[in-house]
């Protein structure tokens, strides 16, 4: 596999974690890999070699030692939208979503395989390099007309509510991102609507009803537990 930017250099993947044999072990994976690994051993290093390398994806670890990788990532959008993929031992619902609302696309938890890593990788590619959202979102049986705000399943017209739907073309045209119940919570209902998770969970359910086969079993929407929810990313 040979990865690429737009601009046609190898992708440069800024690695962030003050553990040496963390920063080799990914170092080594991701050249094996075709990317172009570039290492940073604190958070005041990743954001001096997020300007310097201008990698196309950042891998942070949060437990840095002069700062913690939240504060990385808030410092990072501040002026820039690079995907950033939080590897951390960290486990506790509650840093996920903190991680997720300051700014991070993705967020895997130590130890991970490379396997995983690597489609993580791929996904966020993919949305980073897509300028526009396709008129037309197709997963599997699914489809979503974004121009003509159509939904189809197996070519059947599904009928949605506005909310539903503004809510079902939020996550998909974030296909691979984890969205965190208040990210959509304010997107969707607005800020007044943040303390009021019920409200999300109903018109998830309800959306799952009408465009799952199994709705006890999504394909589409995918629960990621009480963090949020992610859209599912293949065709």
């Amino acid at each position: 596999m040979n990865e690429s930017s737009s601009k046609g250099h190898p992708c440069r993947i800024l690695i962030v974690d003050d553990e040496p044999a963390i920063r080799r072990f990914l170092q080594t994976a991701l050249a094996d890999d075709c990317f172009a690994p570039v290492l940073a051993e604190n958070g005041h290093a990743a954001l001096a070699a997020a300007v310097a390398a201008k990698p196309e994806i950042v891998l942070l670890d949060l437990g840095l030692p002069d700062m913690d990788g939240v504060e990385v990532i808030a410092r990072l959008r501040q002026w820039s939208q690079v995907p950033i993929i939080v590897l951390s031992v960290r486990d506790r619902e509650a840093d996920k979503v903190r991680a997720l609302d300051a700014g991070a696309d993705d967020y895997l938890t130590k130890p991970f395989g490379v396997g995983e890593l690597l489609a993580r990788i791929r996904v966020m590619l993919r949305r980073s390099l897509q300028q526009a959202p396709e008129p037309v979102i197709r997963i599997a049986e699914l489809e979503i007309d974004l121009a003509r705000r159509l939904v189809t399943v197996r070519g059947a017209t599904v009928a949605l509510t506005p909310t539903e739907y503004e809510l079902l073309r939020l996550l998909a045209t974030n296909a691979g991102k984890v969205l965190t119940h208040r990210q959509v919570l304010k997107q969707i209902w607005g800020t007044a609507y943040l303390e009021q998770p019920h409200v999300l969970r109903v018109n998830i359910s309800n959306l799952r009803r009408k465009i799952e086969a199994d709705a006890s079993r999504p394909r589409y929407i995918l629960t990621e537990s009480g963090v949020g929810y992610r859209f599912r990313s293949d065709s």
